[in-house]
C-alpha cells in the first residue's frame, strides 16, 4: 500500500516588511484583558524611546468587531519595523530595572527600598516607586507591594526576578510582533506575571485537574506590559487602620478585592494623555459613566483573586 504523502508545514506566521502603514490594527490586544492593556502601554513607551520622530499614538476601534487598539503613527511603518522598533525600546526601558538589585521578590523593607532608590539614577528611581512606597509598611515591617505585583515565591514564581529577566530575555522582534498583530496563540513556555486571565486554572473552570499542565504564555505581551510598570507610581491610602498601596486605574471593591479599571478611548492619544486619562476620578465609581470621561465610549473592570495560592485576574467587563 503507497503511503499518503505528508502535507508540507505551514510556513510559520511573519510580519508584513513590505506594507508601509501610518495606522495599524493590533489584533492580538483584546480589550478585556489587563496583559494586553498593558502590553499596550508598553508598546507605545517602547517606540516613545525608540522612534519618537513617529509619535506614537492609539485608540480603540470599537466600530469595529471584534474592538481592538489602532496604532497611529506620523511616518509610515511595516509590521516588522513596528516589532523592531518596540524590540530596541524594550531594551532601552528594561536596562533600569536593574535598579531593583539582586532581590527576587518584593519584600523591601523601608531601608532597603530607601537605599536602592537613592543609588538609582531617575529612571531607576521611576522604577522604583512603581513597586513600593516607604510609608506604607505590613505588619512584618515590610513594604506593601504594588497590586501589580502577583507572585511572591509561591511555587518558585518570583516577582522581581522575573521584571528583570523576562523582558531583557523575551524582546524578539517575532515573539513582540506575534502578540501585536495576531490573536495570541500563548505557545511560549516562558515566565509570565500572572496578568493575562487565561493563567486563571481553578479546578472549577476545567474537566481535569490542571495541575500537571504545561503553563504557556504569550511571551511579546508580557515584556511589553513589564515595561509599562514604571506607568503605576504607588501612592500610600489608609485602609482598615493601617496604609495600604494602590495605584493608578486601581481600587478596592466592596468585596476587598483590588480592582483594575480603565476605560476604552476612541480618538488617537498619546501615552501622556492615556496616563492622565487613568487618573481620572470617574475611575475609582462605584459605576464610572464613560460619558464622563472624555472620549470614552466604555469602562471595563478586572478584579485581582486569590487561587489557592496564587493570585490571578479576572477577564474585564463594565462594572455591574
Amino acid at each position: 500500500m503507497a503511503r499518503k504523502s505528508k502535507k508540507p508545514a505551514a510556513p510559520a506566521w511573519q510580519p508584513d516588511d513590505a506594507t508601509p502603514r501610518d495606522r495599524h490594527r493590533l489584533a492580538g490586544l483584546e480589550p478585556d484583558n489587563l496583559l494586553a492593556f498593558m502590553a499596550l502601554l508598553g508598546l507605545l513607551r517602547a517606540l516613545e524611546h525608540a522612534r519618537p520622530d513617529w509619535r506614537p499614538r492609539a485608540f480603540w476601534d470599537v466600530e469595529t468587531q471584534p474592538w481592538r487598539p489602532v496604532l497611529t503613527l506620523a511616518q509610515p511603518a511595516t509590521e516588522a519595523e513596528v516589532a523592531r522598533a518596540a524590540k530596541e525600546g524594550v531594551e532601552k526601558s528594561c536596562a533600569h530595572h536593574a535598579a531593583t538589585g539582586e532581590a527576587k521578590d518584593l519584600k523591601f523593607s523601608s531601608e532597603e527600598f530607601l537605599g536602592l532608590r537613592n543609588a538609582a539614577a531617575t529612571e531607576g528611581r521611576a522604577v522604583l516607586d512603581a513597586l513600593c512606597c516607604p510609608s506604607a509598611l505590613r505588619d512584618d515591617r515590610t513594604l506593601w507591594p504594588t497590586p501589580f505585583a502577583f507572585m511572591f515565591g509561591q511555587g518558585h514564581q518570583h516577582f522581581l526576578e522575573r521584571f528583570r529577566n523576562t523582558p531583557a530575555q523575551g524582546a524578539k522582534m517575532g515573539c513582540v510582533a506575534r502578540a501585536l498583530f495576531i490573536p495570541w496563540q500563548r505557545q511560549d513556555n516562558a515566565d509570565g506575571f500572572r496578568w493575562d486571565p487565561a493563567e486563571d486554572r481553578r479546578y472549577a473552570l476545567r474537566a481535569i485537574n490542571p495541575s500537571g499542565d504545561k503553563i504557556t504564555t504569550e511571551l511579546g505581551a508580557n515584556v511589553l506590559a513589564a515595561i509599562s510598570l514604571p506607568l503605576f507610581p504607588v501612592y500610600a491610602v489608609r485602609r482598615g487602620g493601617q496604609m495600604r498601596v494602590l495605584a493608578p486605574m486601581n481600587r478596592f471593591g466592596a468585596n476587598g478585592r483590588i480592582e483594575f479599571t480603565w476605560p476604552l478611548w476612541t480618538r488617537a492619544a498619546s501615552l501622556r494623555t492615556i496616563r492622565a486619562l487613568l487618573q481620572h476620578p470617574e475611575l475609582a465609581a462605584d459605576h464610572p459613566n464613560p460619558a464622563n470621561i472624555p472620549h470614552s465610549a466604555v469602562v471595563l473592570r478586572a478584579q485581582r483573586i486569590s487561587v489557592g495560592k496564587y493570585f490571578n485576574v479576572t477577564p474585564a467587563a463594565p462594572p455591574a
